[in-house]
């Protein structure tokens, strides 16, 4: 792992902790938490959420990408059943979430002179 890679794991788990005081029904109990969820979060946006873009295409394709939305508030709702210690208190609370998260993850890359735009 290089240090990049780190430094992003971290401000990844940073903004777990940030999102759940911004988002009413979003906990994460301890900063160790907020580590596993962003590597769970990264595992699963890596193995499952392309899967499920493929599949939902149609859909996707219909609503002109908002429901991508919906597929990442599901990425957010499936790591808080298996991480314990991430707490989501229903579905739309995981997508209010994923766009918070997307929204500050954004913010974070634009300052990242490495990224590749």
């Amino acid at each position: 792992m290089c240090l990049s890679t780190i430094l992003r794991w971290v401000l990844n788990a940073l903004v777990m902790i940030l999102i759940t005081y911004i988002v009413p029904g979003f906990a994460v109990e301890t900063f160790f938490t907020a580590l596993i969820v962003a590597l769970v979060l990264a595992l699963v946006n890596a193995f499952i959420r392309p899967i499920i873009l493929i599949l939902t295409l149609p859909i996707n394709f219909l609503t002109l990408g908002l429901f991508t939305l919906i597929i990442n508030g599901l990425m957010f709702w499936i790591v808080s059943m298996i991480v314990k210690g991430f707490t989501i208190s229903n579905f739309w609370i995981a997508v209010l979430a994923a766009i918070v998260y997307s929204i500050i993850s954004m913010i974070i890359s634009s300052f990242d002179k490495n990224s590749e735009a």
